[in-house]
């Protein structure tokens, strides 16, 4: 990557879920550019959307996979079913079918993107086996970062 979170490109692409608000809270807050794609009805909370906006973030909202993909440093996606939502299942496999990251849209980001998810994936719905085992995959580490930081957590507050 570049080094900076300035002048990064975040693509999201998935559900606009609490994951994608955090994501789009954090790149507001460091200068990042994203691009959300989500399904027509799955988009990202509003009063989200709008503080980012007051932070100077600079956000698009697409239902286009490929605008979110395009010149990406980072893509990011997690589940398409969250807990409690799966009376939902059918429906939105339907919703999030074009929605998948896969090797057709990395070759749209830039040549040195990352993928990040926040696990677990369900793999090859949301996310492909190639791509969640290939070389660009930063997945295994995000996980093992957060475990560090749960720790560090836990003694922070039973320390």
């Amino acid at each position: 990557l570049k080094g900076w979170f300035e002048g990064l490109k975040l693509g999201w692409i998935g559900d606009g879920n609490n994951v994608c608000n955090s994501a789009i809270l954090a790149s507001a807050l460091v200068g990042m550019e994203i691009v959300v794609a989500t399904p027509p009805g799955y988009e990202p909370d509003r009063g989200v959307i709008d503080r980012a906006i007051e932070l100077g973030g600079k956000l698009t909202l697409t239902d286009d996979p490929e605008e979110a993909a395009n010149g990406a440093d980072i893509l990011y996606t997690d589940v398409w079913v969250s807990m409690g939502d799966e009376d939902e299942r059918d429906r939105r496999m339907r919703d999030f079918s074009g929605y998948r990251i896969d090797e057709k849209l990395i070759e749209l980001s830039d040549d040195r993107s990352i993928i990040m998810h926040c696990l677990p994936a369900h793999r090859g719905e949301e996310i492909t086996d190639g791509v969640i085992e290939g070389p660009r995959s930063v997945v295994f580490h995000q996980a093992e970062n957060r475990l560090h930081a749960q720790k560090a957590l836990l003694l922070k507050l039973l320390g």
